[in-house]
């Protein structure tokens, strides 16, 4: 049994997976209370499921990019659990969980991620193989930057709000847009990609996992 944390933005998500099936799965928008929520959700995922913590014997958690604080309590919590009941850990980026729930298509893909104070985190990935494989490193962007960038039809999905998704839709010749329940960031696919990186031999050292940033803030003047 895997267990798949996500608190990479203020959606977080849980998931528990066998191989065969998503045996629960949990999403839900915080308020950025994700020290206090986390546990006691975690706890009902698991009562609900029938399962105890002894039960699992891997876990995954999502890297980011997203926000700084709400990935080092995702990151910090997994890495306490892994110590505790002594499982390997696998770290996916949080991009690669939305581009993996997209249908593969000829176009672009374009992944975004609040990333604060207006900003988007993009991801870009081209179809190969019947898969969506990254282009190249995540950036920091705006709606606006990211609308002026598109020049040839592609694919959008993601966390955008409202405005951010109304001025992208002005690009309708070049933007097609997921829908917000396309665009929701599920952790059993998160669970999904770590379950076979598991099952190949590819995990991480805990200790040496750490958050996927963007932005680094700049220093406050003296």
């Amino acid at each position: 049994m895997l267990l798949a944390v996500d608190t990479s933005t203020l959606w977080v998500g849980l998931a528990l997976y066998d191989g065969k099936c998503v045996i629960s799965e949990e999403t839900w928008l915080s308020q950025n209370h994700h020290s206090v929520e986390l546990a006691p959700a975690l706890s009902a995922l698991l009562e609900r499921s029938g399962v105890s913590g002894h039960d699992l014997s891997a876990l995954a958690i999502a890297l980011g990019p997203g926000s700084f604080t709400s990935l080092r309590i995702g990151l910090a919590f997994i890495k306490g659990l892994a110590l505790a009941l002594h499982l390997p850990v696998v770290g996916v980026p949080s991009l690669d969980i939305l581009a993996e729930a997209q249908p593969v298509r000829e176009q672009p893909l374009a992944v975004v991620l609040q990333a604060g104070r207006g900003r988007l985190a993009v991801g870009w990935y081209r179809s190969q193989a019947g898969r969506w494989l990254s282009s190249g490193e995540a950036e920091m962007t705006t709606a606006e930057e990211l609308a002026q960038s598109i020049h040839k039809p592609s694919l959008i999905c993601g966390e955008l709000s409202s405005d951010e998704r109304q001025l992208l839709a002005r690009k309708h010749k070049n933007v097609i847009l997921a829908t917000p329940a396309q665009s929701l960031r599920r952790p059993g696919f998160l669970a999904e990609i770590a379950w076979n990186r598991w099952q190949a031999g590819q995990i991480d050292e805990p200790v040496a996992l750490a958050p996927i940033y963007l932005h680094v803030a700049e220093p406050i003047p003296a």
